[in-house]
């Protein structure tokens, strides 16, 4: 069962990382389009609300990228990337298992998504407002 929470929708389900809440929102554009914001570090502060900067060696992460992120404008944490596969990616902040990103090709466009353990069921209302921000950028890129 999904739940509406904006534009976006919200449900329980089973992940290559075990139950988590998937957060979906559909978007306009190619799912390479959209995995290039996702994977693009130079944009993880524009559509991430809870991100204001990123320091890595590399742009576009791959399995095992690391550096660190700026949270909350002030704390730096770091980060690894601990999957990374074609439209999927999982990763551990300050060595914390923390969100999955994914996109998935549907007619005339794509979904993108978040899995979210679910003991952090609160942060699906960042996570809806980070993919309507994904597809903004990805249509930007487009255009």
């Amino acid at each position: 069962m999904a739940l509406e929470l904006g534009t976006s929708s919200v449900s329980l389900e089973k992940t290559p990382d075990g139950q988590r809440l998937v957060v979906r929102h559909d978007v306009d554009t190619s799912v390479d389009t959209v995995w290039n914001v996702l994977t693009d570090t130079d944009c993880w502060a524009d559509w991430g609300p809870s991100v204001t900067a990123v320091e890595t060696a590399t742009r576009y992460i791959d399995d095992g990228t690391t550096g660190r992120v700026r949270v909350a404008g002030a704390v730096w944490l770091p980060f690894e990337v601990t999957a990374c596969t074609p439209y999927r990616w999982t990763w551990t902040v300050a060595r914390l298992p923390a969100t999955g990103h994914f996109v998935e090709e549907r007619a005339g466009g794509s979904v993108v998504g978040f899995e979210i353990p679910p003991l952090a069921t609160g942060y699906a209302p960042v996570c809806a407002r980070a993919c309507q921000r994904i597809a903004t950028l990805a249509q930007q890129r487009d255009a």
